[in-house]
Formats: C-alpha cells, sequence, structure tokens
C-alpha cells in the first residue's frame, strides 16, 4: 500500500491528514499526519511543495504547481468555473505529456500523433495550462499558423470571456490542441472510442511494411459524471468489444460531484464494471504518486488487444476543513484569502498572479517537446518516402488531413429513370451511398444494429472487428448516442463517417449529432423511417416532431428528398461539406421517381428549394412538399390546374440551405405576391410559417401518429391531394 497524500492545502504548521489506500482504493483505518513547513525565504526551486510525493524533481513539483495555480487564478479572475478537478489532475496530465503522450507543440496537427482528450470537459484549465506550458501555435481554419500562442498568458486571462480561446469547456476549432469539444459529461471518452477506432483502420488500410504511418494512442481523462452518463456504459463495451488496445481512460476517483459524495448515487464496483466490458484496469492510489502514474501509463501501453482503464484516487478539496468537501469545488472560485493559503502551502509568490517560474517551460520542451519533434521529423520522412512508393495511398491521407474528397469521387453517381412505381429513398440512399464509396475510400460508418433496414452496408466490404480492422462497414450495436460519439471521434481524426437509425431514434443520438455541429466536421447522419409512412410500427416509432427540432440546429442542414434523384443531388451537397454535417431523412415507403424531362432538374436540391412544377401562367398558388408527400402536391397541382387555377410546386428537401440562399433566388421561387401557398409535410408544423406566411395553410400532423398501414393513416390525418385542393381553393377564393 502507498500513502494517498492529496494536495489539501492548510496554513502552515496545520496537520494535514491522509488516509491510506488498499489496492481497491477503499479507504484504511490508518492515517499519516503530515506538517507542512515553509521558508520564510521564497527559493521556488528549493521549496519542498506540496502535493508532490517525496523525490520529485524540484523542476517538475514546480511546474504541475504552475498548473494548480494558472487553473486558481483564471477562475478567481473570471468569477467562474472549476478550480478543484484541474489542481487534483495536475500531476496526472504533466506526467502524461511528460513521460508517455507523442505529440509535437510546434506541429500540433501531425498525423500521428496521439490524442489527448479532457472529458471532464470542466476541468478546462488543466488543459489551457498544459497547452500554454507547451508552447503550441494557434491554427487558422485552414491548418496555418497565425502567429499565436493557442494559449498565451493573455488568454489564461480571458478564461471564460468573449471571444476568447478559453472557453468554459474546450472547444475544437477555437484552441488549437484541443481536439474535441467537451463539457456534456460522458461525450468525451464516447468520442475517444472513434478516434481509437480511427487509428485501428488507417493502420490496417495504410501501413505497409517499414511504414508503420499510424501508430498512435488515444488517452482520456474523465471524472465520475462522465462514468455515470449512460453513453459512457455504450462507448466502454463498444471499445471492449472491438479490443481497442490503443485506446486507455484515466479516471479521476475523488468520490465528489455537485451535491456532495458520491456515496449519493454512485456506489458501483468501477473495477468489476469495466473487467465486465473486456478492459484491463489498472490503479493508482494516489495522483500525486509521478512514479506509480508513469508505471500504470506503461502498463496501459503494454496492453495491446484491450483498452486500459486507470483508476487515480485523487483529492479535489482544499483550504479550511469545511471546503474540503463542499461543491464550490465544482463551479466556484476559491476567494483571495484561500488562494493565498494554498500558494502559501507550495511555496509560492502570494501576491503574483497568473506566474510562470523561469525553467518550466522549458521543462516541458525538453521531454515531451524533445521526444515529439523528434518522433515527428522521423514519420515526416518516413511519409516522404511512402508517397513516391504508394502516391495513391498517401493522396487518400492527404484529403483525409485536409477534409477534401479524391478527384472525382462523384464518377459513379447516376440518374435513376422515371419509374412510376418508384422506390422508398432509403432503398435509393443505399444505391447512392455504395456509389460514393466507390470515389471515397475513407468512407466508414454503419448503423446501430439497422443496416438492413436503413440500407447502409457497404457492398463488398468487411465488418470492422477487432479480426479485420480495415472493415469499412462498423457494427455499432444498439447504441445511437455511443455510435453518434464514435462517428464524431472516426471524423475528428479524418475519416468521412456515417451513422445510422431510424429516424425516432435520433432522440437517442441528438447529443452527439448536436456536438458535431457545433465543432463544424462533416459527419454523415443518415436516419430512415422518417415519419407515419413507416406505417403499423406505431407513434413510438413514427417522428413527428424530429424534423421541426432537427432544423433548429445551427450549423446542420437537414435534407429530406422526395425522390431517387433528389437523393443523388442530395448527397452530393452533403459530401462536399467540409465544416458542416448533414442529415439524411429518408424513406420507408416507395416514392415515383419522377420524370425530369417533364419536372425541373433534381440539381436544383443543391440551393435547399426549386421550383419542381411550373404552373401553366402566373401561379395563383404554390403547393411546397418534402419527401414523400412530395407526389402528393404534384398530384394535387394536376387536380388544381384542371380547375383553373394555376398551380407551382416547390420541392423543399433542405430548408435550412433555402433560408442561406439570396433573397432573389428565394423570391423566383416562392414569390411574395402569391399568398395562397400550401405547405404538406407528415411531420410538426413548427418552422412551416416562414414559408407559408400568414394566409398559408399547413397540411401535416399535430399529434402523436397510430399503429396501421401507411395507407389509411395518410387518410385517417388527412394528409391527402384532396385535403391539399380544397386548402389551396380555399385560400386562392
Amino acid at each position: 500500500m502507498t500513502a494517498s497524500v492529496g494536495f489539501l492545502s492548510r496554513t502552515v504548521g496545520v496537520p494535514i491528514c491522509s488516509k491510506l489506500l488498499d489496492f481497491k482504493g477503499e479507504s484504511c483505518s490508518t492515517e499519516i499526519p503530515i506538517t507542512m513547513t515553509m521558508t520564510a525565504t521564497l527559493s521556488l526551486l528549493e521549496t519542498v511543495n506540496a502535493g508532490t510525493p517525496a523525490g520529485t524533481p524540484a523542476i517538475d513539483s514546480l511546474a504541475i504547481n504552475t498548473i494548480r495555480t494558472l487553473a486558481m487564478d483564471a477562475v478567481q479572475k473570471a468569477e467562474s468555473g472549476h478550480p478543484g478537478a484541474p489542481m487534483g489532475l495536475a500531476p496526472v496530465a504533466y506526467e502524461l505529456f511528460q513521460s508517455e503522450i507523442r505529440f509535437d507543440p510546434s506541429t500540433p496537427t501531425w498525423a500521428n500523433r496521439d490524442r489527448f482528450v479532457l472529458s471532464n470537459g470542466h476541468a478546462s484549465m488543466l488543459l489551457y495550462a498544459t497547452l500554454h506550458l507547451c508552447g503550441v501555435p494557434q491554427l487558422d481554419r485552414h491548418g496555418k499558423p497565425t502567429g499565436e500562442e493557442a494559449v498565451s498568458l493573455d488568454q489564461i486571462k480571458q478564461f471564460r470571456q468573449l471571444n476568447s480561446r478559453t472557453p468554459g469547456h474546450p472547444e475544437f476549432g477555437i484552441t488549437t490542441g484541443v481536439e474535441t469539444t467537451t463539457g456534456p459529461l460522458g461525450q468525451g471518452i464516447a468520442t475517444s472510442v472513434g478516434m481509437a477506432i480511427a487509428e485501428r483502420w488507417m493502420a490496417a488500410r495504410y501501413n505497409k511494411p517499414g511504414f508503420e504511418l499510424f501508430s498512435h494512442r488515444v488517452w482520456a481523462i474523465c471524472g465520475d459524471g462522465c462514468l455515470m452518463e449512460g453513453v459512457s456504459n455504450e462507448a466502454a463495451s463498444m471499445a471492449g468489444h472491438l479490443g481497442l488496445g490503443n485506446l486507455c481512460w484515466i479516471y479521476d476517483s475523488n468520490k465528489i460531484t455537485i451535491e456532495g459524495s458520491t456515496d449519493l448515487a454512485f456506489t458501483e464496483c468501477m473495477r468489476s464494471r469495466f473487467v465486465g466490458y473486456g478492459w484491463n484496469v489498472l490503479e493508482v492510489a494516489d495522483a500525486n504518486d509521478l512514479p506509480a502514474l508513469r508505471a500504470a501509463f506503461g502498463g496501459a501501453k503494454k496492453v495491446t488487444d484491450t483498452p486500459t482503464l486507470i483508476i487515480v484516487h485523487s483529492h479535489i478539496g482544499w483550504g479550511s476543513p469545511h471546503k474540503q468537501d463542499s461543491h464550490s469545488a465544482h463551479g466556484e472560485a476559491l476567494g483571495v484569502d484561500e488562494i493565498k493559503e494554498t500558494k502559501r502551502a507550495y511555496g509560492w509568490p502570494e501576491d503574483k498572479s497568473f506566474f510562470v517560474p523561469d525553467g518550466v517551460r522549458e521543462r516541458v520542451a525538453e521531454r515531451l517537446g524533445a521526444r515529439g519533434k523528434a518522433a515527428r521529423a522521423e514519420w515526416d520522412a518516413m511519409f516522404a518516402k511512402y508517397r513516391a512508393q504508394f502516391p495513391d495511398l498517401a493522396a487518400q491521407i492527404d484529403c483525409m488531413e485536409s477534409r477534401t474528397l479524391p478527384k472525382g469521387w462523384d464518377a459513379a453517381l447516376c440518374a435513376f429513370p422515371a419509374d412510376a412505381k418508384g422506390m422508398a429513398t432509403r432503398a435509393s440512399g443505399g444505391k447512392v451511398l455504395n456509389q460514393i464509396a466507390k470515389g471515397v475510400p475513407f468512407l466508414v460508418g454503419g448503423a446501430a444494429d439497422l443496416a438492413p433496414s436503413t440500407k447502409t452496408l457497404i457492398d463488398g466490404e468487411s465488418g470492422f472487428q477487432s479480426a479485420t480492422p480495415a472493415g469499412r462497414n462498423m457494427h455499432f450495436g444498439i447504441r445511437e448516442f455511443g455510435m453518434g460519439a464514435a462517428c464524431n471521434g472516426m471524423c475528428l481524426s479524418g475519416l468521412r463517417s456515417y451513422g445510422a437509425s431510424f429516424f425516432c431514434f435520433t432522440d437517442y443520438a441528438r447529443p452527439a449529432i448536436r456536438l458535431s455541429a457545433l465543432m463544424e466536421i462533416p459527419v454523415l447522419w443518415i436516419f430512415t423511417h422518417d415519419s407515419i409512412n413507416l406505417g403499423e410500427d406505431g407513434p413510438t416509432h413514427q417522428p413527428v416532431e424530429h424534423l421541426a427540432s432537427l432544423r433548429a440546429i445551427p450549423n446542420l442542414h437537414t435534407y429530406r428528398p422526395g425522390d431517387a434523384n433528389e437523393v443523388v443531388e442530395c448527397f452530393r451537397q452533403a459530401m462536399t461539406h467540409t465544416h458542416m454535417p448533414a442529415m439524411m431523412v429518408l424513406s420507408r415507403g416507395n416514392v415515383p421517381t419522377l420524370d425530369r424531362s417533364t419536372v425541373g432538374a433534381a440539381s436544383g436540391c443543391a440551393r435547399g428549394a426549386y421550383v419542381l412544377k411550373e404552373a401553366s401562367a402566373a401561379p395563383k398558388a404554390i403547393l411546397i412538399g418534402t419527401g414523400t408527400e412530395l407526389p402528393l402536391c404534384v398530384s394535387a397541382a394536376a387536380t388544381l390546374e384542371a380547375a383553373g387555377i394555376p398551380t407551382r410546386v416547390v420541392s423543399m428537401p433542405c430548408t435550412t440551405l433555402f433560408s442561406e440562399q439570396d433573397a432573389a433566388y428565394r423570391e423566383s421561387v416562392l414569390p411574395r405576391a402569391v399568398t395562397a401557398r400550401v405547405a404538406v409535410e407528415a411531420a410538426s408544423p413548427l418552422g412551416w410559417d416562414r414559408w407559408i406566411g400568414d394566409r398559408g395553410a399547413f397540411i401535416g400532423m399535430t399529434t402523436f401518429g397510430a399503429s396501421a398501414p401507411a395507407g389509411d393513416l395518410y387518410k385517417h390525418f388527412g394528409i391527402t391531394p384532396e385535403r391539399i385542393v380544397e386548402a389551396a381553393k380555399r385560400l386562392v377564393g
């Protein structure tokens, strides 16, 4: 057993008691009194700093306490934030970067770098302070250096302030060195599973004898909150099944949450839980024990056929006894007096804020920096030889790094012939997905156990499993949230990932979908069975409000194509995105493939909406449809024309994309002079008022669906050509 000496700081001369931990991390009855005494003269390199065990080099203690004091000062200045977790985890992050992580701070997007994810994103100052000590440069949207530090001291002083690169939770794309956006607990570690999948896939596809291009590891720090969230179960189960030996989660077990001790709600045995998932489990009794941490990190690397969980025990408290277990550790500044006491305990200048002692940055540079620079230079030389020998494969890697597509990627896309019977858009979507897969070899994805229904298998490709890591078909299992987070991680690593399920189950995947939009990454979401059209499965499976809610997510294009050729064009448009995800919403029921010689070209989908069928004269009515309801509009328009009412039909597969068009184009499709407008969609009317105006009508759903054949449901809910005609006549008349 080793003593778990916390970093609890007290007034100088007051004893600190720390309990012994057995191998399982349970408290024993023995307590060790420790009395801290400080010299009056400040000599930082000679001071025995609190929070690190005897034998730790003074410069490393100094660096660890630099991370802690930067966190304290930043939170205090902002009067907002979480100082406790960064203080407790400072030794863990410092030792991980210094001894294990393969990362060149001067080239922070090097392809074979290790990935680091801070899943408990409220501890963001831990990451910001570390990136500051590393000297990571800021890169622009295209990966070019801006000439600034990613996290300068000035940026740290602007912690949680508008337009800073130090937001309250780490955000990908804002701060170079942040590999993924974290904050919603559990999503970081779930995303790390996708990163580990991507490394395994790229290694299997691109490594050649003598060219081990991809061999990096994925490290993630998480807390009690991450492991309480349900997505952690989905992600850990998936990782264990896939045998992702390149993945390590470091669990900060500090036994405190906002409401108090974890004993209030979280008493499971973490070791047993992860052993059950098939993980390797290691344990460190004291987060301040750098040799023990090094041994655990090394132990994780030795196990190559299963992921590793390292349980690290830490204390989140500090200062006077009444604050030791306070929720203030999770969301409040320490206060001026507490900071002075803590700095005094560290042997720190009490009157200095945001202080980085001489030698600390140099220490990081001589270990992490030198190691990373050498590894990256070796890799660059290897890749130059690889490019000469395997130019086509190197070009694919270039595309992944730049988020571009290979030349001629859409060459296999072809138009569908007119067909009155037609096919479900999920069926045409499956065909189009396979056409794209021929031109984009790094398109990888799958479904949440629904690939036969969503039609999202890539023909002729194996499944991704531990024994077949080059497979392009992911079997995510019945884990929509875990699937979504994994797709995000795969995309962040360069793959063009896609995830599929039934549309109503976007409820389960929504947090990950939202995060893909927030991170501006081009994940392709494919969700089928899009409305009451799915029929007998009933209202539990019939999405009603989902289209409106997804259209409300910023930076997400949601497409609901109305026939096979619109499917082609919507997929084409979605694949061109470089900084935006796309949602394909596809049907179970058949829709006619329209004769494009008599209606507008499906290429109009590229602008979100277009005139599908023009009126015989200046239009008096406009019918707007999406998806399976588009043919109903075409039928209703024919009836209205026969009745002497010139009627235009507009297809609007992507309302968001249409809203982004210039005013002149929008006017050309929906002229303001024509106020008799009817929108038809088997979903909620929310959002349609923008397009139909005050005088328009909406034909769709205002209740949940029911269990019955699709045709009966459309009649029951009044989504019929007859009702469309009636509404249009009323508006015109």
